[in-house]
């Protein structure tokens, strides 16, 4: 039985869960008092048939079924006092399990998005976490079940008759052993269904997000073929999976009757033969299904709670990723015009690539300047943002320096309360549009909020909502385009005026030409007074720009001012040239 368990259900991180051995233990004290009450409710329902059997007055009943009407009450009543005391303590976790994913992504950054894929990091933090609840509710009271009740009834049968006790305590592994093998089987096809499911979550996402490029190319119908394709295979998998799980719970509802018959059987030739009374008898009968029932229970859920398993797994995977050290070298300090950045011949190599992502970056920047990232796709711009924003870790520490202080890394607490980071997809909250707003800002006021949301050109879009800025929006609430998106990102910026650096990494990229420039009339506003990095392959943004890197294959290849940069006529030009055509 607990190999089972172990095998298939058991993160073994799962009691490293805060208060999870208190409720273990709790739990554990309450399904003993449940099987005990199991217990006495079969002896004394024994007791009052027998009676009637014998023809005894009825008087002779009443006791004996008081106190199976008591167990009987008992039993089931610690069955909700179980869930009751378990509910709330899940229910935080799983709460506080979210808000730690959330808060590790935010501190890992863009980098572990775009390993794990934005779909599935999504179907983490809604579908994955309500699985876990599942899982943790189920997993904990029907395991301590399996592995208290049946133990204790079977000791007791032990003292009334040690034949049948012997039989039952031989075939209980032994359909243990054949559900270990259907539990193999189903965990490998609910590992190949989660995955599917991941797969899907990323592709629709994905396909979502370009959704209006695909209809401007004339690809929409192709990618809902691709999407329907994806959906089939999950379905497929999905099918797979619940015929291996119903072929298991047939199989051991098969065995389980099959046992209780048998223990039935021999019960009946022993009466007959005078060699047990009908009291201990009738008693062993009535707890040969209670003495199955939990492993049943258990098979009844199996599926659900395999699936919570593989969330609680993958959430727990991200949880203990390691973090970046030394965060505290930087002291408190505020960026200004006489502040000074440098990356002094920085390097970057993903973990899984051979080949340097940032190779060789050199450059200082001072004050409050507008500084243009351009390049290809694949050139390193958006690593070059999440290495300035600290969520990547230079190859070598002390390449990176503030105020002539150098840092192993720039993922320091004082400097990312410095900055605002707005990405191509803004990150929204499971909150009203007033808290995503603030998000940067705790202490803002109503009025401070409408302000920002104003100034983003939220404000027609507001008085549209039902509940104005008390609508609630993001992770399954109301959906919001990308444009009012990125709008939000910018009300952030606009509300938090003591953070002075704006890291921009391609904000506009999915967006119509139209949505754009709407949005950039708000966007420009926000730059004056700031240290803005703008990754861009958009070519009317260079314009704005103070300072421009131009980076190929992972290298600054050239930097300089734009008059600078067309004098030389040399990459900066080229890759301008490039990007006029691709905007025709």
């Amino acid at each position: 039985m607990q190999v089972w368990g172990s095998v298939t259900l058991i993160d073994k991180r799962l009691f490293d869960l805060p208060g999870m051995r208190r409720y273990v233990m709790i739990l554990g004290v309450l399904v003993f008092i449940q099987a005990v009450a199991i217990i006495v409710q079969a002896r004394y329902l024994s007791i009052a048939i027998v009676n009637l059997w014998h023809l005894q007055p009825i008087s002779s009943i009443v006791v004996p079924t008081c106190i199976f009407a008591v167990a009987f009450l008992c039993r089931h009543l610690l069955t909700v006092w179980q869930n009751r005391v378990l509910f709330p303590f899940v229910e935080k976790t799983s709460g506080d399990m979210r808000e730690s994913l959330m808060a590790k992504i935010f501190r890992l950054g863009p980098a572990e998005i775009d390993k794990r894929g934005t779909g599935n990091i999504v179907t983490m933090a809604l579908e994955g976490i309500d699985q876990v609840q599942t899982y943790l509710m189920l997993v904990i009271i029907k395991m301590l079940d399996m592995s208290i009740t049946p133990w204790l009834i079977l000791i007791y049968i032990l003292f009334i008759r040690w034949e049948q006790a012997i039989f039952l305590f031989i075939i209980f592994p032994v359909i243990i052993l054949f559900m270990v093998i259907l539990g193999l089987a189903a965990q490998s096809k609910a590992d190949r269904q989660y995955e599917g499911y991941q797969h899907l979550s990323n592709h629709f996402v994905d396909t979502l997000r370009g959704l209006s490029t695909l209809k401007q190319l004339g690809l929409s119908k192709r990618y809902a073929n691709n999407v329907y394709s994806v959906s089939e295979s999950y379905r497929k998998e999905t099918m797979s999976t619940l015929r291996i799980a119903l072929t298991s719970t047939f199989a051991l509802d098969f065995f389980t009757t099959l046992s209780i018959a048998v223990v039935a059987v021999f019960l009946g030739f022993d009466l007959m033969d005078g060699k047990v009374m009908l009291l201990p008898a009738l008693t062993i009968l009535v707890l040969a299904p209670e003495y199955f029932l939990p492993i049943r229970n258990f098979a009844n859920d199996y599926h659900a709670t395999l699936n919570g398993k593989n969330a609680m797994t993958a959430v727990l995977d991200v949880l203990n990723q390691p973090e970046m050290k030394q965060r505290e070298e930087l002291p408190d300090f505020k960026w200004d015009q006489d502040s000074k950045l440098e990356l002094d011949h920085v390097n970057y190599t993903y973990p899984e690539v051979k080949r340097p992502a940032l190779n060789d970056i050199s450059v200082t920047i001072k004050g409050m300047k507008k500084i243009g990232i351009i390049g290809a796709s694949g050139s390193g711009k958006s690593t070059l943002i999440n290495l300035i924003g600290g969520f990547l870790s230079p190859d070598k520490a002390n390449q990176v320096a503030i105020n002539g202080q150098r840092l192993p890394h720039l993922d320091q607490a004082a400097w990312q309360q410095n900055f605002l980071y707005i990405p191509q997809n803004p990150y929204l909250f499971h909150a009203t549009l007033a808290d995503n707003i603030s998000f940067y800002v705790n202490d803002a006021t109503d009025q401070s909020i409408k302000d920002a949301a104003e100034r983003a050109g939220l404000t027609r879009w507001i008085k549209s909502l039902p509940d104005g800025l008390e609508t609630m929006i993001g992770e399954g609430a109301r959906t919001v385009s990308g444009g009012q998106a990125q709008r939000i990102a910018l009300a952030r910026a606009f509300l938090d005026t003591d953070r002075k650096v704006l890291l921009f990494d391609e904000p506009t990229a999915h967006l119509d030409i139209e949505t754009e420039a709407a949005l950039k009339k708000d966007i420009l506003p926000v730059f004056n007074d700031h240290l803005v990095f703008f990754a861009t392959h958009r070519l009317h943004w260079i314009g704005e720009m103070d300072y421009v890197l131009v980076m190929d294959h992972g290298r600054l290849v050239e930097q300089g001012t734009p008059d600078e940069l067309a004098a030389k006529n040399g990459d900066y030009v080229k890759l301008r040239s490039e990007m006029e055509a691709s905007d025709l």
